[in-house]
Order: structure tokens, then sequence, then C-alpha cells
């Protein structure tokens, strides 16, 4: 149904399309659409990167913009225009769909098939308390590097609210000189990730200067076949992922997994990780990998905000809160935006604190020093939510 509904819409706008040797542009009218609450535009192009220019403003009123692509990565945020303001904000944007070689594609999930982050359209989404947006420029690029996400559920791009990963976060705060692919995906381990594809696919797509940004352990730590275990089956596949990437020329970055939320009685946060983040140091340590310890950074954050109001960084929200609802939800392994906005932010000190290249890239309004200690006030943190809400948990655990 989201499919039918982004077509219709794409169809209504006035645009061109110029072919500019081995790049696409397209350039999207929206003045009609200003009266619009939110919409999406969707353009067919090939797989690869591409700058996204969005022109905001309106000479009738002020303006207050939310913009999003593909499976909800958040780009610009509550971005305001005076009443005859008009401003250009750029960014880089990742499309890609299953398809490797002629004999090789992604073994996709079936649930995946209706996700924007696979099909053969890329797509924006634009919302906001009063959203101003008049046009949007669509061209191809080649040259910047590409940061490519490896993950689970905590790593996702979430299609749907309430549920939102830091991986969909972490791009609001660099500019068009960097592109974030997350091929993330909910119930994932390191090996499966690469059992099915994913790798394949990043690999496919990856260039010398590029990044890949590893983060697992959430469900590695369930698997009971033989050969399973952190430093066998899991540092094995952590070692792929750095072969592989530094045949290509890339940087790989290892993120440690990130807390549950489960506290002990004295209020601090219990190990449920077994010896995964260790083995994941261990490797790192080993093969001098770059390691964010988010594994740590989360703990001091949930700790600091404490056992009852932790609840509100995580998916707990009594029912009736979202259409359909009859049960309650209290999820306390996936994050809903403010949580996922805050451990973003971690992640991003993390990147900081190794001084790794790419982070000059960060936007000026970024806050430098964030802290878990530390968290942005929640009733400080403004969004406006997507249409669509899902009901059913991610897979993970």
């Amino acid at each position: 149904m989201k499919r039918i509904a982004f077509l219709l819409l794409f169809f209504n706008f006035q645009f061109s399309i110029f072919n500019l040797a081995s790049a696409q542009r397209f350039d999207i009218d929206l003045r009609d659409s200003l009266k619009l609450h939110d919409y999406y535009v969707s353009v067919p192009v090939e797989d690869g990167n591409y700058r996204v220019s969005v022109t905001m403003g309106d000479k009738r009123r002020a303006g207050v913009t939310t913009v999003m692509a593909e499976s909800r990565r958040l780009f610009v945020e509550n971005e305001a225009t005076r009443k005859g303001e008009i401003k250009t904000v750029s960014f880089l944007v990742n499309k890609r769909t299953p398809r490797i070689s002629d004999r090789q594609s992604v073994r996709i999930k079936e649930r995946e098939r209706s996700k924007l982050n696979w099909d053969d359209l890329l797509t924006i989404e634009v919302t906001g308390p009063s959203q101003a947006v008049s046009h949007i420029t669509i061209e191809r690029d080649t040259i910047a590097p590409t940061v490519f996400l490896c993950g689970n559920s905590t790593v996702v791009d979430q299609d749907d609210e309430p549920w939102a990963s830091w991986g969909q976060m972490i791009t609001r705060w660099f500019t068009d000189s960097v592109c974030f692919c997350n091929m993330a995906e909910s119930g994932e381990t390191a090996s499966t990730f690469i059992g099915v594809g994913r790798l394949a696919k990043a690999l496919s797509m990856m260039k010398s200067g590029d990044y890949i940004i590893v983060e697992f352990g959430h469900n590695d730590q369930k698997q009971k076949q033989p050969g399973s275990g952190a430093y066998y089956n899991f540092a094995t596949a952590l070692k792929t992922f750095v072969d592989e990437a530094r045949q290509r020329g890339a940087t790989p970055i290892f993120v440690t997994p990130t807390q549950r939320r489960m506290f002990d009685n004295e209020g601090r946060i219990r190990e449920t990780h077994a010896d995964y983040p260790e083995a994941m140091e261990w490797v790192a340590q080993r093969e001098n990998v770059l390691l964010i310890d988010l594994h740590q950074m989360t703990r001091v954050l949930f700790e600091t905000m404490g056992v009852e109001p932790s609840k509100k960084a995580f998916v707990h929200y009594p029912a009736g809160t979202f259409p359909g609802q009859t049960k309650a939800f209290a999820d306390n392994t996936h994050f809903n935006p403010y949580g996922a906005y805050q451990i973003a932010k971690c992640v991003v000190e993390g990147l900081l604190a190794h001084r790794v290249p790419f982070t000059r890239y960060l936007r000026p309004e970024y806050p430098r020093g964030y802290s878990p200690l530390k968290p942005d006030p929640f009733d400080k943190f403004l969004w406006t939510p997507s249409r669509h809400v899902d009901l059913v948990k991610p897979d993970g655990n």
C-alpha cells in the first residue's frame, strides 16, 4: 500500500530529468504542495549515492520542516524558516536494491520486500509541524566516501513508528560530503549477515576511502549450533568484515553492542551479553581496528536516566497510544526516536574520540561534547512522527 501511495504522489509532481554523462539529475517543483502537511517524493534511480538538495521556505508564511529519506533516515530536523525566508540544505542518500550481480542477490526477509530501503526508488519524506518545501534536486554522487553500517535491530533503519535505531539518526549530523549506507537488519548476527549476502552487497559498492562500521552481539549470543561462541564463530565473522574491507581500501570500525534496559535491585544495568563485547574488543586489538565502546556508553546513559525514566528511551507505551494498539508496549531492547537519537550522539562522540577522518564533515550545529552522563532532556526532544505505525516488534531481543 505504501508503494501505491508514493507513486500516485510522485506522478502528480512536476519534474524534469537531465542525463549528465554517467549521472542523473531530477528537478522537482513542489510549490503546489506547500499546503500539504506531509508527503513522499519518489524517483527511479540506479543503486548508488545521491545528493539531495531541499529548498525550504515560503513567501506567505513561516515553516518548520523535517526531511527523512528511504526508511526514515533523518537528515533535516525541525528546520525553521521565517516568512519570506528561503534556504537550501543538501545531504547524501544511499539507494540500493538486493541485486549484487546477475547471479547473486541479497536474501532479504519477506517483510523487507515492502521496505523503502530495498526498492527501485529513491524516496524522500517531507514532514514537520508546518513543512515548507518548494523544490528538491537529486543528482548522482560518485566521489564522497560511504560509511557502511552493519548490524541488527539496534542499528537498522526502522520503517515505522514508534521504533527507531541509531543508524537512521546519525545521518542528521553530517553534511553532503559523506554518505551513510545502512545495511543492518533486525535479527541478524555477524555470521548470518554474511551468509545472506548483506556484506557482499556492501562490498560490491565499496571503494577505497570508504568505512564500514560493525555492531553485533545482541543475537549472536543466542546461537547454539556447533562452532558458535564469542571466540569462535563470532570472532571469525568479525575478522571477515575486517579482511574484506581492507582488501578494498576501506577502514573497519567496531562498535560494541548497546545495553538492554535490564536493571538490578540497586539500579545498575545487568550484563546480558555474556562475553561477546569482550570478544569484539579482543578482535579489535588483535587486528588493530578502531573500537567504540557503545556497550559502556549506553550503560552510563541508562543508569544516568534511571530505572523508570529510561523507559522514555525505549518502546514503552500504554495501550491505545497508537492506532490499533490493544496491548501495552514494554520493549527493553528496541529504541524509540528519542532513545535512538541519544545513542547516535554516543556513536558520534566515539568517532570524534578516535579522530576518524570523516568527522570533519559534521554539521556546524552538532553539539560537540555530548555525554551519556548528560542526555538531552526528554521534554525538549521535538519529533514529528511518520504516518506509518507498526505494532509488531522487530526481530531480536
